[in-house]
């Protein structure tokens, strides 16, 4: 079974990555020591909601976009969802500027 803090380091660190964003950019940002904040990605510390909170600003990613992709690597592991189901879902989908958007999607 997968470790909580091991998963959500991953994720931040994917997400950081995929913007080609370094540690130093989102520490400073999220105004948490380079040193944690390494930490918390390699899943040695675990990182209290309000530094998830700032770190997610940081990334400019919706916390729960991050706790999504957390949670489907919990379903993998747990047996609850299979790759092919896992793959054509998208890592973070869009989340509309709007509300009129929002209220668009919900219509369809």
């Amino acid at each position: 079974m997968p470790i909580l803090r091991n998963e959500l380091g991953d994720v931040l660190r994917g997400a950081r990555l995929g913007q080609g964003k370094t540690l130093r950019d989102i520490s400073s940002e999220a105004r948490v020591s380079l040193g944690y904040l390494s930490e918390v990605e390699r899943g040695q510390k675990e990182a209290s909601s309000e530094l998830l909170a700032s770190i997610c600003d940081a990334l400019d990613v919706p916390m729960s976009a991050i706790l999504r992709d957390v949670s489907e690597r919990f379903e993998m592991a747990e047996g609850l969802m299979d790759a092919r189901t896992l793959s054509r879902m998208p890592l973070m989908p869009p989340i509309p500027d709007t509300v009129p958007e929002l209220l668009h999607s919900i219509e369809q």
